[in-house]
């Protein structure tokens, strides 16, 4: 073009001088948004950066700074004694020869790979306006922003290089964080020597099925447990065993009854908060597990992930606690109730296993020294526990109203118990009835209610419902399509 363009500059870029980000980069990412919406075109000649300093009512050297940006970035390119023309590094070119140009991948690879069906996830249903999980916190209790400030303050005093180790021991200073808080809520007495962050749970379960698992190892699971944990064992060659569950969690005599010294590798379980029912294994069966641990030889999975999400007043619950160790190995999560992405989970077990798992660290993707950093940053400075009152705070107020929504509107043809940890409620229909029927009908009403919810079999017809996600106008909604639901269910078996 001969003359510059002709848009007011101050119509596509909005200075905001609260915000953190520096003002150059204001106007550079408005800039780019500007020709990707194509306010401004490929080839379009900008006036003098004097100019658009004097409109956008800024110092020159921050539009020159701005402009470099851009040529860096390709959305610009300055030609000396021409002048500066805008450059859309996105833009196809339509007179590019299609002669060997790229083509997709085949639908079907042309060559023979391993399919585990083992490890196939129940597929997500699609999105509706109401909808239950089976269980998930509400992230918008602690404000993502207050952590991208955590994150924001850590990038911005990165200075000493020992702040941010490149080996897989992770970061020392959150280690130490993390056992110290373990150790004050938990009633822990932990280094962090003992302690392993590992980012996600599936993480987790990954690395002690090599650690611990040879084909046809035996394991022992709750008759209805976490789904994915359950399937990474399979597929690492473990043979899953199941035993019944009732209301002081798994029946711990039946393992005595069925199995003999030697036959079991590891029990897995949850003992402060059963998937799905929620229940809590008794003291008395506590004791039998570990001592039947010793007298069996096998290890157990003590899988707390449900802590920060429990109402106990003592702090001696786990296994792990009272057994320090010796057969258990205890895993959970820190920060559950943040925005994904500020979580983290660990690993507590003896050393030389932990030193073992470290080096899967790789296979997996090293540690986020940030995050991690930042997560201790909360921790040191106080800001988890008050992040912890609040979320637990908002939890027991939806809990109870979750209860009484559900007791005015099913009355006596459900039976559930208010759960002492967790973020779900397990709900059992006194008549037996087809849940998928149930589903159908609540998702032509605008509730959805995911398969992973649904638990049937001849005894049983169950949902377990989470509540935590849900405010109070949603949550009175959602239980009211699904009173409508079953009602018309009910009309129709009736």
């Amino acid at each position: 073009m001969s003359s510059p363009v002709g848009i007011a500059f101050h119509s596509i870029i909005k200075i905001d001088r609260r915000k953190d980000d520096a003002v150059y980069l204001q106007i550079v990412y408005q800039f780019i948004n500007a020709v990707k919406r194509n306010f401004l075109e490929d080839g379009d000649l900008l006036p003098g950066s004097r100019k658009i300093a004097d409109e956008l009512k800024v110092h020159r050297k921050t539009i020159v700074a701005a402009l470099a940006e851009l040529q860096e970035q390709g959305w610009v390119n300055i030609v000396p004694n021409r002048g500066t023309f805008v450059k859309n590094p996105e833009r196809i070119d339509a007179s590019t020869s299609t002669i060997g140009a790229f083509r997709q991948p085949p639908k079907f690879a042309p060559y023979t790979f391993r399919k585990e069906l083992i490890l196939d996830m129940p597929k997500l249903e699609a999105s509706a306006k109401y909808y239950f999980t089976d269980g998930t916190p509400d992230y918008s209790i602690i404000s993502a922003e207050e952590l991208v400030r955590f994150y924001a303050s850590m990038v911005k005093r990165r200075k000493k290089s020992d702040d941010f180790p490149t080996t897989t021991e992770g970061n020392l200073f959150f280690r130490d964080q993390l056992s110290y808080y373990l150790n004050l809520t938990r009633g822990f007495h932990l280094s962090r020597n003992f302690v392993l962050p590992i980012a996600s749970r599936e993480q987790i379960f990954s690395i002690l099925s090599r650690l611990l698992i040879r084909r046809d190892d035996v394991v022992l699971v709750e008759n209805l447990s976490y789904f994915l944990p359950n399937m990474i064992l399979s597929q690492a060659g473990a043979k899953l065993k199941t035993v019944p569950v009732d209301a002081d969690g798994m029946i711990v005599d039946r393992i005595g009854d069925q199995f003999k010294p030697g036959e079991i590798r590891c029990v897995y379980l949850n003992s402060r908060c059963q998937y799905p029912t929620t229940v809590n294994l008794s003291e008395k069966r506590k004791i039998q597990l570990l001592q039947l641990a010793e007298q069996y030889d096998f290890i157990i999975i003590e899988d707390d992930v449900d802590f920060e999400s429990s109402f106990f007043k003592t702090k001696g619950e786990s296994l792990f606690r009272k057994n320090a160790g010796n057969r258990v190995i205890y895993t959970g999560a820190f920060g559950s109730f943040f925005a994904p992405g500020f979580q983290m989970n660990f690993l507590i077990a003896p050393q030389d296993l932990l030193e073992e798992g470290k080096k899967y660290l790789n296979i997996f993707g090293k540690p986020n020294f940030m995050i991690e950093k930042t997560l201790g940053e909360i921790i040191h400075q106080g800001d988890i526990f008050r992040y912890q009152r609040k979320f637990q705070k908002t939890i027991a107020e939806r809990k109870e109203l979750f209860g009484v929504l559900l007791r005015r509107y099913f009355e006596d043809e459900v039976t559930f118990t208010v759960p002492k940890a967790g973020l779900a409620f397990w709900v059992q229909f006194k008549p037996i009835f087809s849940l998928t029927v149930l589903q159908e009908k609540a998702r032509d009403k605008g509730l959805l209610i995911p398969s992973s919810c649904l638990y049937q079999n001849r005894m049983v017809s169950a949902l377990r419902l989470g509540f935590a996600h849900l405010d109070e106008q949603r949550m009175s909604e959602a239980i009211y399509l699904l009173r409508s639901a079953y009602g018309d269910l009910m009309d129709i078996n009736s």
